[in-house]
């Protein structure tokens, strides 16, 4: 089975039924000569987890592009960030469409067939995750439809290929449900201004219900009917009821478990627990709809109290301390070459300059956990703080920077503070940023009919707490510059939301973002006009191609070795010009003696002839005198030739014989002096010059 759609006159193809049948659900889909499987498999039987176990797993696979893994073992190896990253946007985007409660393992495979190099299989992997859900027998309140939405010069296109991506001024990943509701968004944006980044949406989501006609009308041809599960993990309504609501809010959690434990013996510890969390968050979502009230006393668009501070330590090449509320993230800038930017991947080759790591340790939840390598929420936050920094970070900047965010404590949007801290100590670092960035996470309470599918009444909230979020049904975060918007994340609990709730929340966004700029603006307002004297140094030498030998070494021995002893990394740009990066002035400074001291040097002098060095730690080789000068010398004094002076030779290779150097000097001198008499004209003496031919002579 298959079904062909056109998107903005570029075919698309779902298919089902071929490949993979042992799997619950399976999909392919096809854009241009990109191919994407997708399966679905889930359990019977219920998890013991108390949440919703789905696992995504994308994977890019370098047969696809045509390509062999360069690494020893010639195979993929681990997950890398690229493939987490489309793994947690997929996750996101099918996530909420699942029964409420229902715990049953389930796990997404997302297979790459073929890649062409022009369209990106990510987008395709979403809309095959839907396809093969929906036609599984597997619980899902499905399909949903996936695009990218690119801007070119002011025009939108859907589905960009990669070379039209490479000059769009936006990046947005819409998913949408039946009804035009939105259920996801991904987008990173070169600072572009609200009501285009708002009509983007709005164009996205129209396409997005094409694929979702596409994806129906397959169901309609397979005729799958969904399994009845076991058992729905919720609240039992007599436990519920059975929790009044002083006690909900005065006693303790433990306290109540307890005697609920007691009142009902054979309840399930998970559903006592549950019942708990029901009335806990019914007290609290009423408390905002009805009254208009936060737990923190704050309304509905308040921002929390924020500190900035930047300088926090001298040695570092840039630093920012950012605090709001309960939440707080230490920024640093690093600066390194731009050799250290190029990052090689087996589907796409992209250079990156701007990477920023968020690092958040147990402690800044008053937790105690394991301290491995960085997990994929880690990952996910400071991939969306680096797309929100690096749109104002310019592209001709000599460095690859590297922003580190260690987020000391935590209690709502870590990601949002560092890409705020994030943009203070760029600015502290010396980097010509076009403007400062902030960014707000922006919350939504509903009162949700599961009868009629739709919201009866919400409210947003600015600047969320982690309990807001954990109680909440979205997690809007935005960042931008005064003028526009530079990154977007939303991430629901609900089946999806209308587009007009979006578009309050961006305009709520904005004001708040604008309320932080100031804030951090009377910290600091613009970069700082130059680099701190601990930082790296870049500059240009140039080398004439007589000297590169003398300059590079054999083997480029003698770079190698400056590299390991200095720290300094050269790169050459043309025949005679070097660049050359230096992570400190002193290892500048000595570079610059090592440029004008290396040279070919007198070891020592003997009757024969002398003894040179081309390159440091060579073997001194001879210099006969016969190759010293164009005069016939017997000893090397006579030019007055002493140890360690530098001279300049000629190497012509080594002798077939014995192996041994060959070098000249007297080739680079010009001729010697000579006299010469004519037999014609004996008082002519001519001085290395021509002698002219007599009569007798050209006979």
């Amino acid at each position: 089975m298959s079904n062909r759609l056109f998107l903005s006159n570029r075919k698309m193809e779902l298919s089902s039924g071929k490949l993979a049948r042992f799997a619950d659900g399976s999909a392919v889909v096809q854009l241009g000569d990109t191919a994407v499987m997708v399966t679905a498999v889930s359990k019977t039987k219920p998890s013991a987890s108390q949440f919703m176990p789905l696992v995504v797993d994308y994977r890019q696979k370098a047969a696809a592009a045509g390509r062999i893994p360069t690494n020893y073992l010639r195979r993929e190896l681990g997950s890398t960030d690229k493939e987490i990253l489309t793994s947690r946007v997929i996750d996101r985007s099918i996530r909420p469409l699942f029964p409420v409660g229902y715990f049953y393992d389930t796990q997404i495979l997302c297979n790459l067939l073929a890649v062409d190099g022009i369209n990106d299989p990510d987008v395709l992997a979403i809309n095959g995750a839907s396809a093969a859900l929906a036609l599984s027998d597997i619980p899902w309140n499905g399909p949903i439809g996936a695009v990218r939405v690119g801007l070119v010069d002011g025009e939108t296109i859907i589905n960009p290929t990669r070379k039209q991506m490479s000059s769009s001024a936006l990046n947005l990943v819409v998913a949408g449900a039946p009804q035009n509701q939105v259920v996801m968004l991904e987008a990173t944006a070169e600072n572009i201004l609200q009501q285009d980044f708002c009509h983007a949406i709005k164009v996205g989501m129209k396409h997005t219900q094409e694929i979702i006609q596409g994806i129906r009308q397959l169901v309609k041809q397979q005729g799958v009917a969904k399994r009845t599960v076991q058992k729905l993990f919720v609240a039992p309504e007599e436990i519920v009821e059975c929790i009044s609501r002083d006690e909900a809010i005065n006693k303790i959690r433990l306290e109540t478990e307890e005697q609920l434990k007691e009142k009902f013996p054979e309840a399930e510890p998970y559903e006592i627990m549950e019942s708990f969390s029901v009335v806990s968050k019914d007290i609290f979502r009423n408390l905002v709809l009805n009254e208009y009230k936060r737990c923190d006393g704050r309304d509905l668009t308040s921002l929390r109290d924020i500190k900035c501070e930047v300088n926090m330590f001298k040695m570092l090449h840039g630093s920012a301390l950012f605090q709001r509320g309960q939440t707080q993230v230490l920024c640093t800038v690093t600066f390194d070459s731009l050799e250290s930017s190029v990052k090689s991947d087996l589907i796409s080759t992209a250079v990156r300059y701007v990477y920023l790591w968020c690092f958040f340790p147990p402690y800044a939840t008053n937790e105690i956990g394991k301290v491995t390598g960085m997990n994929r929420r880690e990952l996910g936050h400071g991939a969306l703080a680096e797309r929100a920094l690096k749109p104002v970070i310019p592209q001709d900047f000599p460095f690859t920077i590297r922003v580190t965010s260690e987020v000391l404590e935590s209690n709502g949007s870590s990601s949002m503070a560092s890409a705020c801290g994030g943009s203070l100590a760029l600015m502290d670092a010396g980097v010509p940023v076009s403007s400062a960035v902030a960014g707000v996470a922006v919350g939504l309470i509903t009162k949700y009919s599961l009868e009629k599918g739709d919201i009866e009444d919400y409210r947003l909230l600015t600047d969320i707490l982690g309990i807001e979020d954990y109680y909440g049904d979205m997690d809007f975060k935005m960042a931008g510059t005064n003028k526009g918007v530079t990154a977007l994340q939303v991430d629901l609990k609900l089946p999806g939301i209308p587009i007009k709730i979006v578009m309050e929340a961006i305009q709520q966004a904005t004001a708040a973002k604008r309320e932080i700029l100031q804030i951090m603006n009377q910290t600091l307002a613009k970069p700082r006009p130059n680099r701190k004297e601990s930082g790296p140094v870049v500059e240009t030498i140039h080398v004439p191609l007589s000297k590169r030998l003398r300059f590079v070494g054999p083997g480029a021995y003698n770079l190698k070795k400056l590299q390991a002893k200095t720290g300094v990394t050269v790169s050459q740009l043309d025949e005679e010009t070097y660049s050359v990066f230096a992570p400190t002035p002193s290892a500048m400074h000595e570079l610059f003696q090592f440029v004008f001291v290396i040279n070919h040097a007198v070891f020592c002098c003997r009757d024969s002839g002398v003894m040179v060095k081309l390159y440091p730690n060579m073997t001194p080789v001879l210099l006969h005198n016969s190759q010293l000068d164009q005069r016939k010398i017997k000893h090397p004094s006579a030019l007055g030739l002493e140890v360690g002076q530098e001279i300049q030779v000629k190497y012509f290779g080594r002798d077939p014989t014995d192996g041994r150097m060959r070098l000249s000097r007297k080739i680079l001198q010009s001729p010697a002096t000579t006299v010469l008499k004519t037999l014609t004209d004996k008082n002519s003496i001519v001085l290395g010059g021509t002698v002219p031919q007599s009569s007798t002579s050209s006979q």
